[in-house]
């Protein structure tokens, strides 16, 4: 989309005053005031928050600078993608309502879904809100105040920022927005800001020809389906859906649901309850919690989770089905770097939008927190039992960033410092060593064990220790 030049000082503005404020000790304030999304238990739909301050990442070992920064990000927060669960919810409390059975309760909330609805409407079912592009234009600013001295040199040598999408509109509307989110900060960005091109194969891998033995997973797969079954058949989930239309129904209506009506409500209750934050300037007014108290969210939640963790990330021990599709991302991070580190792209920033389906598998390949423990076929996923939470490994914006630091061959001061080991150091041609960091959403996060950082403890690591320990040497 064009912007006219008032709109975008308009836009510059807007950001600046968002940065600004977000230091700010009200805001800091207000950020304490808000509720702790795992106490709201919105799993993927969770609206995006960054994990690390800016003021706590390490410094970059001396003599070492930023040279080249590449993401894979989620789209941030939108719009449900259907108006189904909403219509379904309707439905029932008019029946209820045809025949004098909502309680007091019941009776507020076919208001609250209708405004929904008409938020979502407003802006197109499945489409980034308010709150997606803010999600995304502030990631933006705090990418610049990271790596100041990267995109100075990347405006002042004219080095192309890539922009890759999977071309679904929310994909494309987020790197819209985390653009113009960089251009806000850096106007002489604007002019090395390629435009969008799509790559299917490499944003959208998940429903592409080449993986049809996943989409036949998805659709036939007995082991999937009858773990599903049998963690929906569980007594907790029923209680759930059941203490949900107790609320809302009076007594004979609710007892004359059957199990898997009263389940399908609730389950179509939680989408809403889901969506309504990423809604929140669409739909001000909207609040779903008291339908839907911590305790039975927790266990809705937990159902989306156990479809996230079979169906798009560790899912069952000794396969790989879920995963392993993934490694086309994988393998572009890994050439990106490579290529700038040898002299053979001239890109000063690679930048990636893309699905919960491609953030999820990845997860899984880069061994990131929380992502890799599959389930024993013979024990299904639990919260008990497995780390993995839809909230924390790919909320809305869920981004991976990768940064390249170049200095001399011979630098690693900072190991010596820490007197930790050091491994081999990674050279190029002109006797440049290269260093990588790695940030999940945000936070300075370390690769696999099996990769070896410069110093124990640091987040550093030779570019050619994290290619050997991806298996690309």
């Amino acid at each position: 989309m064009k912007r006219t030049v008032s709109s975008a000082v308009a836009l510059a503005v807007t950001l600046a005053a968002a940065v600004t404020a977000a230091g700010s000790p009200a805001a800091a304030q207000a950020q304490r005031r808000a509720p702790r999304p795992d106490r709201h238990f919105y799993g993927t739909k969770t609206p995006y928050a960054p994990q690390e301050d800016l003021r706590a990442y390490q410094p970059a070992p001396r003599g070492f600078t930023p040279v080249f920064t590449e993401n894979v990000a989620r789209h941030g927060s939108r719009a449900m993608t259907d108006s189904g669960d909403g219509d379904a919810v309707l439905a029932v409390l008019q029946s209820a309502q045809d025949r004098g059975a909502l309680t007091a309760l019941g009776r507020r909330l076919g208001p609250q879904v209708r405004a929904l609805l008409a938020g979502a409407s407003s802006i197109g079912y499945g489409s980034l809100s308010a709150r997606g592009a803010q999600e995304q234009q502030q990631a933006a600013l705090r990418l610049e105040r990271r790596l100041p001295g990267l995109f100075d040199a990347i405006a002042a040598g004219q080095q192309p920022i890539a922009v890759e999408t999977s071309g679904v509109a929310r994909a494309v509307a987020s790197a819209n927005a985390f653009t113009a989110g960089l251009t806000a900060g850096d106007p002489a960005l604007a002019a090395v800001i390629r435009p969008p091109v799509t790559d299917k194969n490499l944003l959208y891998f998940h429903k592409q020809p080449q993986n049809a033995d996943y989409q036949a997973y998805l659709a036939s797969d007995p082991d999937l389906a009858a773990v599903l079954a049998r963690i929906d058949g569980e007594p907790e989930t029923a209680r759930a859906a059941a203490q949900v239309a107790a609320r809302l129904f009076r007594p004979d209506f609710a007892a004359a649901m059957t199990g898997e009506e009263r389940l399908a409500f609730a389950r179509s209750l939680y989408q809403l309850y889901g969506a309504a934050p990423d809604l929140r300037a669409e739909a001000p007014d909207v609040d779903l919690d008291p339908f839907l108290p911590a305790e039975d969210a927790r266990r809705l939640a937990y159902l989306d989770d156990a479809e996230e963790f079979y169906q798009k990330g560790p899912a069952f021990s000794g396969r790989t089905i879920t995963y392993g599709m993934a490694q086309v991302l994988l393998d572009d991070l890994l050439s990106q770097a490579a290529a700038k580190a040898h002299g053979t792209s001239d890109k000063g920033a690679v930048l990636r939008f893309t699905h919960a389906e491609e953030i999820e598998p990845l997860a899984v390949l880069l061994g990131l927190p929380g992502s890799t423990e599959p389930a024993d076929p013979a024990q299904p996923y639990s919260y008990g039992t497995n780390p993995w939470r839809g909230a924390r490994v790919a909320p809305m914006a869920a981004n991976v960033q990768w940064d390249l630091f170049a200095g001399p061959a011979h630098g690693g001061a900072d190991a010596r410092a820490a007197g930790g080991r050091t491994a081999g150091g990674a050279t190029a041609p002109g006797g440049t060593r290269y260093l990588v960091r790695m940030l999940y959403n945000e936070k300075e996060t370390a690769f696999p064990a099996a990769c070896r950082p410069i110093a124990r403890g640091s987040y550093f690591y030779d570019l050619d220790e994290v290619e050997r320990c991806f298996g690309r040497h």
